[in-house]
């Protein structure tokens, strides 16, 4: 699994569509509101709450899209390269949560 690819072509975007990149803390806010439309999208469609008319036709692909492309964005304006930041989490996680699961009554 690679996220160079995916972190040049939001680069690539950034520069030839955008402009620049929006400041951190702009795109901090951008991606707190597009985490919003995500949970607005499981709460009312796998929820207890009904979904409205206008929320119907939303994609939640299309939401979960637009987190990955700014975190993506905060990820090459601050340096950080995801290929090595995922692989090192998802060894954190698994040395700390190897069995944590599997021995979760509550999951059973």
């Amino acid at each position: 699994m690679s996220f160079k690819p995916i972190q040049k072509q939001v680069d690539d975007w950034i520069h030839s569509h955008g402009v620049r990149y929006f400041n951190e803390l702009t795109n901090m806010a951008q991606l707190t509101e597009e985490v919003g439309e995500v949970a607005r999208i499981i709460a009312r469609r796998y929820g207890e709450q009904s979904e409205k008319e206008s929320d119907k036709n939303k994609d939640l692909g299309e939401e979960l899209a637009d987190v990955i492309f700014v975190a993506v964005c905060l990820a090459n304006q601050t340096g950080v390269d995801l290929e090595e930041a995922f692989q090192k989490k998802m060894g954190i996680k698994t040395e700390r949560d190897h069995d944590r699961h599997q021995n979760n009554p509550k999951l059973k």
